[in-house]
């Protein structure tokens, strides 16, 4: 049974900011750091905090069925004082490491919002380079209003680039597996190798494998 949405718990934070004199509260979330296939995707939203301008139902993404995450994404950019979702590409993503990577990534969605935050709410345990003040929430995703938005705008852009992809390269089941190293993508590797989307640095051992074979990258 599904647990109800309670507005209370998924504003705690925000509203000790807002209590704070806070202004403009920026979520923060990426997805994608651990799939094989495609980039890491960041997002960065400022919602309205008011009670009657809040999108009941915004959790963290994973939570969340797709159906639900597209009415979601769409309702989130409609009341959004401001949002901004970037991407990092594989290539980006080998030449200097998925941390680095989803870093850099969130750092641009935040330098875009328009107006500037007065605080970010990043989900997990690392900072970014930003000259504002940041707050991290292990969870957060799940635990701030916020950011459980950013990570369903990242989410729902992210599956649509995959599905982009899985046109471009039908052979790999992208849409399906949206890169991740399911059995079916991992096979799809080794039968045509990798393609241009995947993360080398993730796809070592099945890459020799590929080449040992002969079957080299497209």
């Amino acid at each position: 049974m599904r647990r109800e949405w309670n507005a209370e718990e998924k504003l705690r934070f925000e509203r000790e900011m807002l209590a704070a004199h806070a202004r403009y509260i920026a979520g923060v979330d990426e997805v994608g750091r651990g799939p094989l296939a495609g980039p890491v995707v960041c997002a960065a939203v400022i919602l309205p905090l008011e009670d009657a301008a809040l999108i009941e139902g915004v959790d963290d993404s994973k939570k969340v069925k797709e159906s639900e995450r597209e009415r979601l994404a769409a309702l989130i950019r409609e009341r959004a004082v401001a949002y901004a979702v970037c991407e990092e590409r594989a290539a980006v993503i080998d030449e200097i490491n998925i941390l680095e990577a989803t870093k850099r990534c969130m750092k641009r969605c935040v330098e875009q919002l328009a107006p500037p935050p007065d605080v970010v709410f990043t989900d997990g345990n690392f900072r970014i380079d930003i000259d504002i003040p940041q707050q991290n929430i292990i969870k957060g995703d799940a635990l701030s209003y916020s950011i459980g938005a950013a990570s369903i705008l990242a989410k729902v852009y992210r599956d649509a680039r995959m599905r982009e992809y899985d046109a471009q390269y039908p052979q790999y089941g992208f849409a399906g597996h949206k890169g991740y190293g399911t059995a079916a993508h991992i096979a799809a590797i080794q039968e045509f190798g990798l393609c241009a989307i995947h993360r080398k640095t993730f796809t070592k051992k099945l890459s020799a494998e590929a080449e040992k074979s002969g079957r080299g990258s497209f």
